[in-house]
């Protein structure tokens, strides 16, 4: 892994948008995205304490997408470790006509990749510029997210057309259940959030429900009515404005935090969680 600042200067497309704040609206759309597979769905609902703290997933995804872009090599091996350790013991048998699953398994790995990245342009293409020049070479570059664990470099396809056929092929076979239903709302309560947080989820709710595939949206039972259509399109409009007149140091001072907190599991020996 090598060495990258913090300020998305190093001249990689990857580093200098990822740290966006923008991107974040993008962030219920892929956890969104990751339930409604049927192994993954299932893994996490078993697994992760998402029902206690839905948030906790949000926030250790942000620090394994900014280590990477942007984090030291220390960051870099502390995160990757992190979720190495974490996804061990993730697995289960085939039950009650539930397909079995493992966290370590590349094929679902390369989904979760695939949300952050297709939620990640998604969002930057409403909002910055700069990603729609270069697609390619963005698209390439989130690649490190699924090659940083078990994934084999050749699991990514190769390009971005490739990666269209991928993802609408995948979306086809999604498949929501009751209980990751449940874990949707769960996160959009956001009940051991702080009141700050709890304040702004019925708007990220409407921009995610905006901003779903319409099959994942109707399996969801999500309806897009006109009110949450405005909603988003404000919110969006909000975040182009912002993105093009805040400076960096703003517009990056979430991936500053969270990277804060990985610099704590680096020094504790990562036993900390982000």
């Amino acid at each position: 892994m090598e060495h990258r600042n913090q300020s998305g200067e190093n001249g990689e497309l990857f580093s200098r948008i990822a740290p966006e704040a923008g991107l974040l609206l993008g962030a219920g759309r892929a956890i969104l995205l990751q339930l409604a597979h049927p192994q993954i769905g299932r893994a996490i609902a078993e697994h992760s304490g998402f029902a206690a703290n839905p948030l906790s997933r949000l926030v250790h995804t942000l620090g394994y997408i900014y280590a990477l872009s942007n984090g030291t090599a220390a960051q870099q091996r502390t995160i990757i470790d992190y979720v190495n350790a974490a996804h061990r013991p993730v697995r289960g048998t085939r039950s009650k006509g539930m397909p079995a699953y493992s966290a370590l398994d590349p094929k679902l790995q390369l989904w979760v990749a695939a949300t952050l990245y297709d939620s990640a342009r998604t969002i930057a293409g409403q909002i910055l510029e700069e990603s729609k020049n270069e697609q390619e070479e963005l698209y390439s570059q989130y690649a490190r997210l699924g090659d940083a664990l078990q994934m084999p470099g050749d699991y990514w396809p190769r390009n971005l057309s490739r990666f269209d056929e991928y993802f609408a092929q995948n979306l086809a076979t999604l498949h929501v259940t009751e209980q990751t239903r449940a874990l949707a709302r769960e996160l959009f309560e956001a009940l051991n959030a702080p009141w700050w947080i709890r304040m702004g989820m019925p708007l990220m709710r409407d921009v995610t429900i905006a901003q779903l595939p319409a099959s994942v949206r109707e399996d969801f039972g999500y309806r897009l009515t006109g009110t949450a259509a405005k909603r988003n399109a404000r919110v969006i409009a909000v975040a182009r404005v912002a993105t093009r007149i805040l400076p960096r140091f703003i517009r990056h001072a979430p991936m500053r935090l969270v990277l804060r907190r990985v610099e704590k599991m680096a020094r504790a020996g990562g036993n900390s969680r982000p």
